[in-house]
């Protein structure tokens, strides 16, 4: 089932968000939080530094959701639409046509990005969806994999575990010639 355009760029970015945790840390500066912010064009202030920690302790919580099952999954949303007073509104800007809002753009980045990623994750949810979310399949990763493409074979989190899993099989393949 695809998503709305706004759901799965809300997901890809939540999950990009929870995989900058692991070693090595790649969100540990404002400029790479701005980054962050800029490349999945949020609305609303740009970060400042008093954003970084904020969205740095959200990111735990994040993964715990994608990679929980519906069930589990279901308090964890409501939980954050009922800690944040989320309102769903529909608003149109840039070349973005009508979608769901459900937290204004001068709330703190952090609850604006909780906000639309438990909103998308309502989405997955009512499409009974979870699956698209798994754990990388490299042993020595935790990373999460959102896969949303059309034939679910996506297996690795990163580029980076992509190539590192070729790699490996490269190699194999090499020692059994």
């Amino acid at each position: 089932m695809p998503f709305a355009t706004d759901t799965a760029e809300a997901l890809e970015s939540g999950v990009f968000l929870s995989n900058s945790e692991l070693d090595p840390d790649t969100l540990t500066t404002l400029e790479e939080l701005r980054a962050f912010f800029d490349r999945f064009a949020y609305t609303g202030g740009r970060p400042t530094a008093a954003d970084l920690e904020p969205v740095r302790a959200i990111r735990t919580p994040l993964r715990r959701l994608f990679l929980a099952s519906r069930d589990e999954a279901v308090p964890l949303v409501n939980a954050i639409l009922a800690e944040q007073s989320a309102v769903p509104r529909l608003v149109r800007h840039g070349d973005v046509d009508w979608h769901i809002h459900a937290t204004s753009d001068d709330r703190p980045f952090h609850e604006r990005i909780l906000v639309e990623t438990a909103m998308a994750m309502t989405d997955v949810i009512r499409a009974d969806e979870m699956q698209r979310f798994s754990r990388c399949a490299m042993e020595d990763c935790e990373g999460v994999v959102l896969d949303l493409s059309r034939n679910r074979s996506r297996k690795y989190c990163t580029v980076t575990c992509t190539n590192r899993a070729a790699q490996a099989a490269f190699r194999a393949r090499q020692a059994d010639d």
